[in-house]
């Protein structure tokens, strides 16, 4: 994944550097040293080179190339480097600010490895930032990292622009706090303890905010503008507008009332989902048609109160409404757990009630001496605080450090909203349902001097033994992947006797990965991702069993992911970026009833859902409506977006360099294509023997110079012969039959380009599909534009004359209701005139699949130039080629900070599950948009319970059924029928497996005799199928044409049944058990 040769990466000045190293060990943080070049294609940071696209693509997406300047000239201090502060840290080195300083005067102790992932455990007993210097530096080049170990100054500070504070004492937070808010430095506060999270944030007196929630600007066409104070717009009708009150919007291309192309940003006013009003429109000229209406981002200021004012008068984000008194109660809790660690130089003791007690006091104490209406103490909200305060838990350290490092990102850059200004999180469910006093007691509790004493701490001795010995299948080394498989080393999963993990993953990795998949660094590309992430995983924790390996999930691999591998796991963790593979992933824990941890990200927005057998739906239950396609006429001839353009050249690019190439191999190799193609329907044999005609005879290129020459007719052929045709059939000012312009509304009036070798789009196009045709023939290209200009001034491009009778439709609904004629007489003469496959013995072509992210494959080249060269002849705005990337790519945006905030949740869901909670208001679905912010969480919904008879059922119940009967033989069909029939009253109307039909009552059945063939005197099977005496593997076998493989342990059938009053029901499926 990266970008292309003729636009690399953007470049101010200088030439790339070529090596490099991190910054030594106490270094002094006030003058951070700019660090020499890295390796692998990556550059200093700072004046001489721009941001580097390749590494940054997915953040850049994010968060735009203007707030990443921003970042890249932020210092930042992260004080404190336990878990959570190792978190920010991390997040926002890949994020790529221009250096991290880390502060921590304090060694590393037992407890800190608990979450702290780059302390090992001989670390114990050394400075935990120097420690963590050396592996944070190598996260990105880029960023001056260093470290600091003395005490926190008024000096130190004042060389940064924001300053992070974790595991602070209150005292030290309060004077930092006023020196920030006095100086103008940027304060962000975090602390976890135990399962409690706390984050603060202080930006200064005046902050400008330029987006507030990261989302594309809107824009829509106009209809109809009214004269009036105010007037009223009126937009198409093919979509809302999806306006609200209070946005900013600019208007172009309006014609009449042209005053409205001039007006600054206006404030609107919905009235409804096609129309708003704007100001006063009642001097401007009459409406006639036309105009573009877009959203404008207006910048908002926000104010901020310091740390010691806003403790007294706090301001929160609510986490969860289901606990919206929470934050006021933890607002005192926090204060009188520093308050007892004030007075005894430690926090309280795991379970120890007495200091429990003596926190509970002082939170009393807060809460008395708090001026106005002052809330009911939940007591046992603050004896549990002060029971876990010695805690420490990773998950909550990825959730608070991912927003944290989010919130630092907002303070330099201007992008998204803060938090105004508290954040409590709390994750309480995570303890055990019954029994919790039993279970959780000091003697469970107590610090063993082992790296998971932060988690015991919280859940107890047992708890730790049984995360070990858990065995777990990741899906996915991906993003969330490396996450995932970073929590689960630190707190344990499959670190003990008979536990272990999986990971599979078949991609390699690429340079856009190492800004978010952490696990990975400059010298692991092109390394196996599964492969690379285990080693790093297993040296963050070396007890940790785990095993990579490289194969796709899914039908092809049910031998290695067999019923064996399933069913010794006790969960699974998805860690996938498409829909079909997490769908099927679903299926298999659904069939094979094992606990799902399913989550995801897009760009500042992330969700987790939790998947419990008998208790909660799937994730397949429930799906996320189709995205709305582009409609073929639309793209074909009448674009009016610049998504219609890239949408076009993309189709462009498969019918150019994929398909044809494809099709020349298959009529070369297999003997039966011309026979497949005759029966294609429609046009569509036709179609695809004119595509290998011209690939093989008319347009067949022997040398670069006939790429060339091609390249150039091709450009002719789309960019101003098809746009005469189209304005031949269509001229400018043709009317329909309502007497309405044709060309109005959403259809653009289109006009020829002409072909300028000096013109730097159409040279760049040329180069891109020479050089692309080149390559699908096996012919030698070049990048040489000056010699491609000399041979195109050669090309002769004959004249073209637009033809009557070429019928081009208007809309889908024409183009499907229209049925061309096959030609079989041209249909002959190209089967003529094809060479024999015998002919080309020998040749072959080169299919070339679209790779977005390779800077010298001409690819985003060719997307770029085609998609501009369409959006200039409809007049249509240009994309660069990082947007047109972004949207022919199919690009999902991403950053560190919300998949690190939503593995942290996913991972709290872990422990639920691990201990088996059977409450579903136990379990959390977590909802987060770290942009807004907004975080939030439901229950997760119910398996929906069905009922036949008496028997409820939900889809984890089936029927299980054993097919090997007591006498070693396999049940027959006419068994299988009875079975049910008698055992559950129920008649077998239709039985399936996957898509094959097995058996339906519209089937004539046999009669009498054995085996399975057809009876004496009945012709043929069809008749006679399937045999009521056949096994069912052997029908199986026989309609599938597949054997049944020996590691199928049981087969799923699916049933159509009829009750006893002949009416249908709804039934399970059936497990039929084979092995």
């Amino acid at each position: 994944m990266s970008s292309s040769p003729l636009s690399k990466k953007r470049r101010v000045s200088g030439s790339e550097p070529k090596t490099g190293s991190t910054c030594a060990p106490g270094t002094d943080a006030r003058s951070p040293p700019c660090p020499p070049a890295p390796p692998n294609g990556m550059a200093r940071n700072g004046s001489d080179a721009d941001i580097d696209e390749g590494l940054y693509s997915r953040q850049l997406y994010v968060l735009g190339h203007e707030a990443m300047r921003r970042m890249q000239g932020a210092a930042v201090l992260v004080s404190g480097l336990r878990g959570l502060g190792l978190e920010v840290a991390k997040n926002l080195v890949l994020g790529g600010v221009k250096a991290v300083t880390l502060h921590d005067p304090e060694p590393a102790q037992w407890a800190d490895l608990s979450a702290q992932f780059y302390l090992h455990e001989e670390d114990v007993g050394r400075n935990r930032a120097e420690v963590s210097l050396p592996r944070l530096a190598e996260l990105n080049s880029y960023v001056a990292v260093s470290a600091n170990a003395g005490p926190l100054t008024e000096d130190l500070l004042a060389a940064f622009q924001i300053v992070v504070l974790t595991n602070s004492p209150l005292e030290e937070q309060l004077w930092v706090g006023d020196f920030c808010h006095t100086r103008g430095i940027k304060l962000v506060v975090a602390d976890t303890r135990g399962l409690f999270g706390q984050l603060f944030c202080d930006f200064g007196d005046e902050m400008i905010v330029t987006d507030t929630n990261g989302e594309q600007p809107l824009s829509t066409m106009v209809s109809m503008v009214t004269k009036g104070c105010p007037g009223e717009v009126t937009c198409l009708d093919e979509a809302r507008h999806g306006f609200e009150s209070g946005d900013f919007v600019t208007f172009t291309e309006v014609e009449g009332m042209e005053e409205l192309n001039h007006c600054p940003p206006m404030e609107i006013q919905v009235l409804g989902p096609y129309t708003f009003s704007i100001g006063d429109t009642s001097g401007f000229g009459d409406y006639v048609r036309g105009g573009i209406v877009a959203q404008v981002k207006m910048p908002k200021k926000i104010s901020f109160k310091r740390l010691r004012e806003s403790l007294a008068t706090p301001e929160f984000v609510v986490t969860d409404f289901g606990k919206w008194e929470r934050p006021a109660q933890l607002h005192l809790g926090f204060q009188a757990l520093h308050g007892f660690q004030q007075r005894h130089s430690r926090l309280p003791r795991p379970r120890s009630q007495e200091d429990a007690a003596e926190v509970l006091g002082l939170a009393q104490e807060l809460l008395e001496a708090q001026a106005g209406p002052r809330p009911e103490l939940d007591e046992g909200l603050i004896q549990e605080l002060a029971c876990q305060a010695a805690g420490h838990l990773a998950p909550l350290a990825a959730f608070i450090g991912g927003l944290a490092a989010q919130e630092v990102m907002k303070a330099c850059s201007g992008k998204f909203m803060p938090i105004t200004q508290w954040l409590y999180f709390d994750a309480l469910e995570c303890l055990p349902e019954e029994g919790k006093e039993e279970q959780l007691t000091e003697e469970q509790c107590r610090p063993r001097n082992c790296r998971y004493d932060g988690q015991i701490a919280v859940f107890g001795a047992d708890l730790q033994e049984k995360l070990g010995r858990q065995k777990y299948f990741v899906v996915g080394a991906g993003a969330i992947g490396c996450e995932l498989l970073k929590n689960f080393a630190v707190l344990g999963l499959g670190c003990g006797a008979g536990g272990g993990i999986t990971v599979t993953d078949m991609d390699t990795i690429e340079k856009s990965n190492l800004n978010r998949q952490f696990l990975f660094r400059p010298w692991d590309v092109s390394k196996m991702k599964s492969e690379t992430a285990a080693v790093a995983v297993r040296e963050m924790n070396p007890q940790l069993h785990i095993t990579s390996q490289q194969e796709r999930v899914g039908p092809d691999t049910e031998r290695v992911y067999d019923d064996d591998f399933f069913e010794a796991l006790d969960g699974v963790a998805n860690a996938l970026d498409n829909v079909d593979a997490r769908m099927y992933m679903d299926r298999r824990c659904v069939y094979y009833r094992k606990p799902l941890l399913e989550s995801g990200t897009l760009g500042t927005k992330g969700n987790v859902q939790v998947v419990i057998p008998f208790l909660t739906e799937s994730y397949s239950s429930s799906q996320d409506p189709p995205e709305k396609s582009i409609p073929i006429c639309t793209l074909k001839n009448f674009p009016n977006a610049i998504e219609h353009t890239l949408q076009w050249a993309r189709d462009e690019f498969e019918g150019l360099f994929k398909q044809p190439a494809e099709n020349v191999n298959q009529y070369i190799t297999d003997p039966k294509f011309l026979e497949r193609t005759l029966r294609l329907p429609g046009t569509q044999p036709l179609e695809v023997l004119e595509a290998v005609h011209r690939s093989l005879v008319s347009e067949r290129p022997r040398s670069w110079a006939d790429c060339v020459a091609w390249a150039c007719h091709h450009w002719h052929a789309q960019y101003r012969n098809g746009i005469r045709q189209l304005l031949h059939n269509f001229p400018p000012n043709q009317k329909t039959n309502s007497g309405t312009l044709f060309w109005s509304g959403p259809k653009r009036c289109p006009h020829p380009l002409t072909f300028d070798v000096d013109n730097l789009l159409h040279l760049s196009y040329v180069v891109a599909a020479a050089n692309l045709l080149a390559q699908s023939y096996g012919l030698t290209g070049s990048q040489d534009t000056g010699a491609v200009a000399t041979l195109l001034r050669q090309v002769q491009v004959p004249d073209f004359t637009p033809k009557a009778g070429v019928r081009i439709h208007v809309s889908d609904q024409e183009l499907q209701s229209a049925s061309p004629a096959l030609d079989d007489s041209r249909l002959e003469e190209l089967k003529a005139a094809l060479p024999s496959p015998e002919e080309l013995q020998g040749f072959r072509m080169f299919p070339i699949d679209f790779e977005k992210d390779n800077d010298t494959n001409f690819h985003m080249d060719f997307i770029v130039a085609a998609s501009n060269l369409r959006a200039e002849n409809y007049d249509i705005p240009p994309a660069d080629r990082h947007k047109s990337k972004l949207i022919a790519g199919k690009i999902i945006p991403a950053i560190a900070t919300t998949t690190a905030a939503v593995v942290g949740l996913a991972c709290l869901e872990l422990y639920k599950v691990v201990q088996g909670h059977r409450l579903l208001a136990s379990y959390k679905n977590g909802f987060l948009n770290l942009a807004l912010p907004f975080v939030g969480f439901s229950e997760p919904v119910a398996c929906p319970r069905n009922k036949y008879y008496d028997v409820e059922w939900t889809l984890w119940d089936r029927f299980e059924v054993q097919g090997v009967q007591p006498n070693g033989e396999e049940m027959t069909l006419r068994q299988f029928l009875n079975y049910f029939k008698t055992k559950h009253r129920l008649e077998i109307t239709m039985l399936s497996q996957g898509v094959s039909m097995l058996y339906s009552f519209f089937m004539p059945a046999a009669k009498g005799g054995g085996g399975g063939g057809p009876e004496p005197g009945v012709p043929g099977w069809a008749l006679t199928w399937p045999h009521p005496l056949c096994r069912m593997t052997e029908i199986v076998a026989k309609v599938s044409k597949k054997r049944v493989g020996r590691h199928v342990k049981a087969l799923v059938f699916e049933l159509c049944c009829n009750d006893e009053n002949d009416c249908d029901i709804e039934v399970p499926y059936v497990r039929y058990t084979i092995r």
